[in-house]
Formats: C-alpha cells, sequence, structure tokens
C-alpha cells in the first residue's frame, strides 16, 4: 500500500485521501498551473499510525472524556492525545517511504502543511484550524509531520469539532510536503473584490519576503485592483514597506528592505496584468471565486494554495 503520492496524481476529487489543500495543489499541477513541486503523504498513514500503535482507542476514550462547558478539560485532553501522538513510535514503512519522496524533491528545505479531509467540505471548512511547519530539514521531517498529525488535536480544532457536531464523523489528515521557495515578493489574490463584491474585480495584495508578513498583520501591503474582462489596471495603493520576513537557514527573520526599494511598487504593471491572468484561469478552472496564495521568484510567478471564497 503507497502512503504517499505526488501532486501529478491528485485531482479535486481526492480530498478524503489527500485533505482540501493536497487535492488543491495536485489539481492546479494538472491544470499546469505552476506550483511548487511536492507530494501529500495520505491520510490512510495517519490511520495506519493510529491502528499500529492502538492510539485510536485511547484517543476515542479521552475525548468522551471532554467537558465543553469546562475549558481545562479541553486543554487537558488535547495535550494528552498531542503528547501520546509525537512519543510514539513512527512506522518504519511510512517512514521509508517519506523520506525516499522527500529526496526526490531535491530540497534542502520544505513546508509541511496538515491538511484535514474534512477541509473545505460542505460540512465544515478547517482552513487555520491545523498547523504548518516551513523551512523544515531532512532531520526535522518526520517529527513535523507528526506535529501536524498530532495538531488534528489542538484545543481550537476539538471545540471546532465538537461544535459542529463532527466527532462521529470520520476526521483524518493529510500532511503536504512541498518545496520552500524563497520568494522575492509574495502576497495574495481574491478572484472578486472581498469588500464591494465585484466579480469583474480582481484583488492583489503584494509584498517583499515571504507571504508570513502580510498573513500576520506585520505589514501593509500594496494593493492593485484590475478589471477582469477588460484586462486592465484600475487602481494601485502603494505602501510605504519598511521590514520584510526572509529566510536564514532554517528559520524566518525580520530584516529591513533597503532605503531605495521602501517606497516603490511591488509588482511592475506588467507583472500584475500576467497574475491577474494566472489568477483568472484558477478561477475558470474552479468555476468559483477564488482566494489565492501566491509567491514571485527569479521572475516567475508561483501558486502555493487557492481555496474557494465561502463568505460570498
Amino acid at each position: 500500500m503507497k502512503f504517499t503520492k505526488t501532486f501529478k496524481r491528485l485531482s479535486k476529487r481526492d480530498i478524503l485521501i489527500a485533505g482540501g489543500k493536497g487535492a488543491s495543489l495536485g489539481e492546479m499541477t494538472q491544470a499546469k498551473i505552476l506550483v511548487p513541486q511536492g507530494f501529500v503523504i495520505l491520510a490512510s498513514a495517519f490511520d495506519k499510525f493510529l491502528e499500529e500503535t492502538d492510539l485510536n482507542i485511547e484517543i476515542e476514550a479521552l475525548l468522551h472524556k471532554i467537558n465543553l462547558q469546562n475549558v481545562n478539560s479541553v486543554d487537558q485532553v488535547s495535550n494528552e492525545i498531542r503528547d501520546l501522538i509525537l512519543d510514539a513510535d513512527f512506522p518504519k514503512d511510512i517512514a521509508k517511504e517519506i523520506q525516499k519522496e522527500f529526496f526526490k524533491l531535491k530540497s534542502k528545505y520544505v513546508a509541511v502543511r496538515s491538511s484535514a479531509t474534512a477541509e473545505d467540505s460542505k460540512v465544515a471548512s478547517w482552513a487555520g484550524e491545523l498547523e504548518s511547519y516551513l523551512n523544515t530539514t531532512r532531520n526535522n521531517l518526520l517529527k513535523n509531520v507528526k506535529k501536524c498529525w498530532a495538531s488534528l488535536f489542538t484545543p481550537r480544532a476539538i471545540f471546532y469539532r465538537l461544535e459542529k457536531n463532527l466527532h462521529k464523523s470520520k476526521i483524518s489528515v493529510a500532511v503536504v510536503i512541498q518545496k520552500m521557495i524563497q520568494s522575492e515578493i509574495s502576497g495574495i489574490c481574491f478572484t472578486v473584490h472581498p469588500v464591494t463584491k465585484d466579480y469583474d474585480q480582481i484583488i492583489i495584495e503584494a509584498g517583499y519576503g515571504l507571504g508570513e508578513a502580510i498573513v500576520g498583520g506585520i505589514i501593509t501591503p500594496d494593493t492593485y485592483v484590475v478589471h477582469k474582462i477588460e484586462k486592465n489596471i484600475l487602481d494601485k495603493n502603494i505602501s510605504k514597506q519598511k521590514k520584510m520576513i526572509v529566510k536564514k537557514k532554517d528559520r524566518n527573520i525580520e530584516k529591513q528592505v533597503p532605503k531605495s526599494k521602501q517606497e516603490k511598487q511591488k509588482l511592475s504593471d506588467r507583472e500584475i496584468l500576467s497574475l491577474s491572468e494566472i489568477c483568472r484561469r484558477i478561477e475558470n478552472h474552479y468555476n468559483f471565486p477564488q482566494d489565492i496564495e501566491w509567491v514571485f521568484a527569479k521572475n516567475k510567478f508561483y501558486i502555493v494554495q487557492s481555496r474557494s471564497i465561502t463568505t460570498l
């Protein structure tokens, strides 16, 4: 039984085995959209790990002990379950297969992201509930995979599961392993204006360095508005950016943006139109408005995630 699949062998129909993130990256790879290379450790690997270690029985018993009215009981059970997962032995056959696929990527650093199999389903959206570990090396790869598995039982995820009445549904977790791209510029794109709900407008946010600066609210990004049909730039709001997040060895650090670049437009007009065209293609492919994370490195745009905008 294979416990991994490369993005090339996955599609949007594979949410149950690869989770929302994994299925989406597979789907975009199939659609010839430039996605950093990677593979998914399928949910079956996590299920086998729980079975082999008998943790499934212990976890079930611990979840039954929770009293939702008592926050401490959720925290306590969460800590116990996560310790059990992190302390258990990693099945040798699964470890061997993961390491083999990792070597094929020929990348010193990878991003390790949880991808819940309930994610982006009609029942619930798990986006943001689970963990990601950037700048992962061969040395801490298996440890971070286990941390992703354990993140299915953070207090937040447990609350979410019980609140949405999902404790009786089968929820598992796949793990996405993806080549890290050292982005010069990164950001987000909404293929529908998130404020005015104008379906003819694409909004692009852009900042220097890694995307964590925008997601974490550390910087105010540039904002560009593009007309989807006429393919022209309607508006540009350029923000001064004094600091950025960059990768240094195996960790992310904050760094000064050179003075000469601080007040400059992050993407050129040509790049803005080129990115908006890629995002329009993704929206057309899914036939639904998308919230897209992108990075720009060595004159290429890479898409690292795309999900449906469910709030419209």
